[in-house]
């Protein structure tokens, strides 16, 4: 396959960045984005060019690293991660536009590097269960209802990645959050701390910039993981219902 690549280079958060093309003539359709790129580096490397700057980790759809904003859609035109997007889903001769996160909150490092730091501190703010739950129990000795527990692990399924502010016009990490808080709220290791967790993960999200909920729903349906919108609804639930009895109104 021909490829034409047009990519963001910026070489740090104060440069103000610009567009490079690229061809490539002998991408493989089983390539991954990821090894696509990694040709495109090596191509760059010989001929003494600085290669382009990415993230990426475990490179199996896990980690959340992988972010890059591809034709439009947060990790390309497949509701996948770009570690595990391939070049089959692009036609020979294809131009593909590649662009970092944008958002006031992932400033860009380099190139398609961007500082998610924000999401570990909106996780330091309440993300975690700090009382001790005792060992590990036998498998079945909590009993919890089935709903609840695949409603628990389909919210612990956020990689954290970024795509859903991506995603968003207004760069709302509500989809984030509310995953993080409902994943605890939904189980009885995370009632203690139920009503904080919500107080302070939100507060934390706002202090970070991040933007209102839209209401347009892109951040579910951009979302690799499939994370629903029923976890912004429970945020809000959990959030009103903390402030009704909290001293910190």
């Amino acid at each position: 396959m021909k490829i034409k690549l047009k990519v963001w280079r910026q070489k740090n958060t104060q440069d103000k960045g610009g567009f490079q093309t690229y061809n490539l003539d002998d991408v493989s359709p089983d390539m991954s984005f990821l090894e696509m790129f990694d040709v495109l580096n090596e191509n760059l490397v010989r001929e003494g060019k600085d290669p382009v700057h990415f993230d990426h980790d475990c490179r199996e759809g896990i980690c959340g690293m992988c972010s890059m904003y591809i034709n439009g859609h947060p990790h390309g035109p497949k509701q996948t991660t770009t570690c595990q997007l391939h070049m089959r889903s692009f036609k020979d001769g294809d131009t593909i536009t590649v662009e970092p996160w944008r958002a006031k909150a992932f400033p860009v490092v380099k190139d398609l590097v961007v500082d998610r730091s924000s999401f570990d501190r909106v996780m330091q703010a309440g993300g975690y269960v700090s009382v001790n739950t005792g060992g590990v129990p036998d498998a079945n000795e909590i009993p919890i209802p089935k709903k609840v527990a695949d409603e628990a692990f389909d919210a612990a399924t956020c990689i954290g990645c970024g795509a859903c502010v991506a995603a968003c016009k207004n760069a709302s990490a509500m989809l984030f959050t509310s995953a993080k808080i409902s994943q605890l709220a939904l189980l009885p290791q995370g009632q203690v701390e139920r009503k904080t967790r919500a107080e302070k993960m939100v507060a934390q999200m706002d202090a970070e910039g991040f933007g209102a909920c839209t209401n347009t729903g892109a951040c579910s349906a951009e979302c690799p993981k499939g994370i629903s919108l029923e976890n912004i609804a429970r945020m809000n639930r959990e959030y009103l219902s903390a402030k009704a009895s909290s001293d910190n109104i």
